[in-house]
């Protein structure tokens, strides 16, 4: 086989057994997710897109965000993040309102009925979270672990790798959960 075009000096290294074992634990752990959304969909009728801009909204000032702030914190693209809202408007769960201070950007902004579907879905969110991630991870270094986990994500996503890291911040300063 070729190696791929690049610099000489780059050497092809296999993988050690534990990286490969690491590796492939990683593959099956990321097929999980799938399980997530079937739950949400199952019972909610939201799907893990749906669920998180619900979330992220619901976590923010006045329970609003620019659209482009928004989709860098669910890691959607524009049009992404547009289909989703559409979908949450004609439920009623979202609303896109004209920014003011500038009159052409725009907010999502969360409804009450969004509110209450995020609070109705939070529990099985929560159960199926621990069932198929959580409880599988007893008696590691949960801060080190999403360290490393955030780490693999393309830290050009933006804030919500910077926000993790302010809360895990937050917390180490505070002593307290955030």
């Amino acid at each position: 086989m070729t190696q791929p075009a690049g610099n000489e000096e780059d050497e092809v290294r296999p993988l050690t057994p534990v990286e490969e074992a690491a590796w492939r634990a990683l593959i099956r752990a990321v097929l999980i997710i799938p399980r997530l959304e079937s739950d949400l969909l199952a019972a909610h009728g939201l799907n893990p897109s749906e669920y998180s801009v619900l979330q992220h909204l619901s976590e923010a000032p006045e329970r609003s965000l620019r659209m482009n702030e928004l989709a860098n914190y669910v890691s959607l693209s524009g049009s992404g993040l547009t289909r989703v809202v559409e979908r949450l408007s004609r439920q009623g769960l979202v609303e896109r309102v004209r920014a003011e201070s500038d009159g052409r950007g725009q907010y999502a902004v969360l409804t009450p009925a969004g509110l209450k579907r995020l609070q109705e879905a939070w529990p099985t969110h929560l159960a199926s979270v621990r069932r198929h991630v959580l409880d599988h991870l007893a008696g590691l270094d949960l801060d080190a672990f999403a360290e490393a986990v955030g780490q693999i994500a393309d830290t050009d996503l933006g804030p919500p790798i910077r926000r993790g890291q302010r809360a895990l911040t937050d917390k180490h300063e505070s002593g307290s959960a955030v």
